[in-house]
């Protein structure tokens, strides 16, 4: 659950600039979180030198791979539809061939291949450099698989292109895989162990992105806090490291400095936080740099600390309390949101109270909210039982989210009056003669379009608002421009 899930952008299809001289056809669906959107940039970039352009009409693709998630049981479902409709459509086109990416791709290897036999080509999230040899394996007759979870590979060296791109945000992974064991979660097991990438090869990605003319970057990992460069490895090898690789390594405050001080000019965002491994100078980092926005995801999943211990969660309610303390004492105007899980295993009345007196404290800006449901694999699955009834689980998140409306509309009513910076993403959807964007703190604002264009930042005064979306008046250019 620590992986943000867009609704808006799931199953996505995916497009780039063609290449004259490519003539296989490429058709790629994601579904997940940002990584796996992340991902996909990086096979559609990968695929382009083995001749494949991108296209939106399924019929017509020589290739058809589907990004996986394997984090709600809802993906892995509608992923299966989706497979059934690519079998369909390859019964009328037999020469295409279907494989399946990421996590689910790893966690169901085995039922893919050989027992449901519904793809040619099963590639794990740490495989996707072998996938030139594996569809040369496919197109032999032969079915091909690499799910080999790597202790290396980050992509470093892979230049992903930019699918479907507003030309504006871009996301540059960080970290791949996660350490943390949280019982209710399959991604240690589908991506691998923490592993990070190396900063000069993050700088060189954002220095090319700024030179494109992006103007922000959200820096992407399972748990972005826990980043650490000594040399390359494993984080936790980092205890065997030699003197001098631990005096020189990079940690994530370190990693924020270096792209902040890169581009001053570029707005910074990350994703995921893990309130364990958030530490006083990564805030400290954030209120020094201006281009560092004043946002933080820090998924907290429980108000209890009965629940919290469960799920393997390396905090507690009190620990969680200094923290979010701690940030809005260094950064007053500084916008938190949360992924709460509702109906974990054993959760009593008493600990959903827990859960609602931490949101209280808190007061966030937004928040992702589950019904815990299994998922096969994890410990969660293995050791506890799923004894929290459906009906009072969804009861529980309708409080959740009533209160978390609640807090939004408070949230979004206290910047009335004030002036914002907002970067221009996109025309607003409810009307072609407004802009959308986002401020510091992550929330949407529309404004009336005018002289202004995508890419630029602007200062708004805010009039209105609703419990999501912020309304005002341009009153002229951010000096960040």
């Amino acid at each position: 659950m620590e992986k943000i899930i867009d609704e808006k952008k799931q199953g996505n299809s995916l497009v780039i600039e063609p290449k004259a001289n490519n003539s296989r056809k490429l058709f790629i669906e994601s579904y997940g979180c940002a990584m796996n959107f992340s991902d996909s940039e990086i096979v559609a970039s990968i695929l382009s030198k083995e001749g494949f352009n991108t296209t939106q009409n399924l019929e017509e693709a020589d290739l058809v791979l589907v990004n996986t998630c394997s984090i709600r049981e809802k993906a892995e479902q509608t992923v299966r539809k989706r497979l059934e409709k690519y079998n369909a459509v390859k019964r009328i086109n037999p020469g295409m061939k279907v494989g399946v990416l990421g996590c689910m791709a790893e966690r169901l290897k085995d039922k893919f291949l050989e027992e449901e036999k519904i793809v040619d080509l099963v590639v794990g999230p740490d495989a996707y450099k072998d996938l030139p040899n594996l569809i040369n394996e496919v197109e032999e007759g032969r079915d091909a698989i690499n799910v080999i979870l790597s202790k290396e590979e980050t992509y470093g060296d892979v230049s992903p292109v930019r699918l479907q791109s507003n030309g504006v945000s871009a996301f540059v992974s960080i970290t791949r895989g996660c350490d943390n064991m949280c019982t209710f979660c399959v991604v240690p097991f589908t991506r691998g162990r923490e592993r990070s990438r190396d900063p000069q090869s993050i700088v060189e990605e954002v220095n090319d992105l700024a030179s494109k003319g992006y103007k922000e970057i959200t820096l992407l990992g399972q748990n972005v806090d826990s980043y650490l460069w000594y040399g390359g490895g494993l984080k936790k090898d980092f205890k065997n490291a030699t003197e001098i690789q631990k005096a020189t390594a990079t940690n994530f405050a370190g990693l924020l400095r270096l792209v902040a001080e890169a581009q001053p000019k570029m707005r910074i965002r990350f994703s995921t936080s893990n309130p364990q491994d958030m530490t006083l100078d990564v805030i400290e980092t954030m209120a020094a740099y201006r281009n560092i926005c004043n946002y933080i995801h820090l998924p907290v999943q429980s108000g209890s600390d009965r629940i919290l211990k469960k799920m393997n969660r390396l905090h507690t309610r009190e620990e969680y309390f200094e923290l979010i303390d701690n940030i809005k004492k260094m950064i007053p105007n500084c916008g938190i949101s949360h992924d709460l899980i509702t109906g974990f295993p054993t959760e009593t009345e008493e600990d959903h109270q827990d859960t609602i007196s931490l949101m209280e404290y808190v007061k966030y800006d937004f928040g992702y909210m589950f019904t815990y449901s299994e998922r096969p694999g994890t410990t969660a699955e293995r050791k506890l039982e799923d004894d929290v009834p459906e009906k009072v689980k969804k009861r529980r998140l309708q409080e959740i989210v009533d209160l978390q409306q609640k807090h939004s509309r408070y949230n979004t009513n206290s910047v009335i009056g004030t002036t914002v910076e907002v970067l221009i993403e996109k025309k607003s959807k409810k009307s072609d003669a407004h802009w959308s964007g986002r401020n510091e703190r992550n929330t949407v604002t529309v404004f009336p379009k005018e002289n202004y264009k995508i890419g630029d930042f602007v200062m708004v005064k805010i009039q209105d608002c609703t419990s999501a979306t912020l309304i005002g008046e341009p009153v002229g250019y951010s000096d960040i421009n």
